[in-house]
């Protein structure tokens, strides 16, 4: 929406495209500008709601106090943190660029003396992969089946993984939970499996000492791997989607279409001829 507001090459909050801004004339909208367009929002979706009869959808006072630019950094960063490649995608987001020298790609060159960004990510780490763990241990409770290498380590570790409702977690904390080789289960949507991160068995990273799978780097065949009824699903859904496009492509790159959507669906016979449930985890 902000790309639709301000023309090519802007910056999405320029002042001289938004509403009120008269004194960043040809800059970026400053905090207090910001603030009052927070306020200005919330006021007109609650009057809105109103109108329309939907009470249920007004927006409460906050209890912490007026909602401030600073306070949407952890709400975005959550989104960020739980794809692959975060790290390097905070680090765009937020401009910190000690974050991407930091990274085990640039050999450790930067001083890490600025933690805050490293922190957050840490935190959001942690608090995603004990998510993961209690979906998966969720899932196979109401008889959801799972296979792969690492399928039972991976269900011991989902039956006994930390609970973060209700607690505050610290940044010293989450990167102790983060560092329990074999314990910490990492969710891959775009490879459609989990990595149950044990160091080593990772195809992805050889790296000594590295803490996390590298999951925009995920092989196939690896120990650490885990799937799901759902991923089953999702695989014989994208082969359906390479299908159609190969319909539409020139031979040559048709083929290859079609060859990708056979391993998918080999994959997802692969799970469907190997997973164990909780009414059969003996299979």
């Amino acid at each position: 929406m902000l790309e639709r507001i301000v023309p090519p090459g802007e910056l999405l909050f320029a002042s001289d495209y938004h509403r009120g801004a008269t004194r960043h004339r040809g800059k970026a909208l400053g905090g207090d500008g910001i603030r009052e367009r927070i306020t200005d929002f919330i006021t007109w979706a609650n009057q809105e709601a109103v109108r329309h009869g939907l009470t249920s959808e007004l927006i409460p006072p906050d209890p912490a106090g007026p909602v401030t630019p600073v306070r949407f950094r952890r709400s975005l960063a959550w989104h960020i943190a739980r794809q692959p490649g975060g790290l390097v995608a905070l680090a765009i987001q937020y401009g910190h660029l000690r974050t991407v020298l930091d990274t085990d790609v640039a050999g450790g060159y930067g001083t890490r003396s600025r933690r805050g960004i490293h922190d957050l990510i840490d935190i959001e780490t942690a608090l995603t992969t004990a998510d993961t763990a209690a979906d998966l241990h969720e899932r196979y409770s109401r008889g959801e089946g799972v296979s792969g290498p690492a399928a039972r380590q991976a269900l011991h570790q989902a039956s006994t993984a930390h609970r973060f409702e209700g607690t505050t977690v610290k940044a010293n904390f989450a990167r102790k939970y983060l560092s329990r080789d074999g314990t910490v289960l990492y969710d891959n949507p775009h490879a459609l499996l989990l990595c149950r991160y044990k160091r080593d068995l990772a195809l992805c990273e050889r790296t000594a000492g590295n803490d996390a799978p590298a999951l925009d780097r995920c092989v196939a065949g690896c120990g650490n791997m885990v799937r799901t009824d759902l991923h089953a699903q999702e695989l014989r859904a994208r082969a359906d989607n390479l299908t159609r496009q190969a319909t539409h492509q020139p031979q040559p790159i048709a083929r290859r279409l079609l060859a990708a959507a056979d391993r998918l669906r080999v994959l997802a016979d692969t799970h469907d001829r190997t997973r164990i449930t909780s009414q059969n985890p003996h299979t």
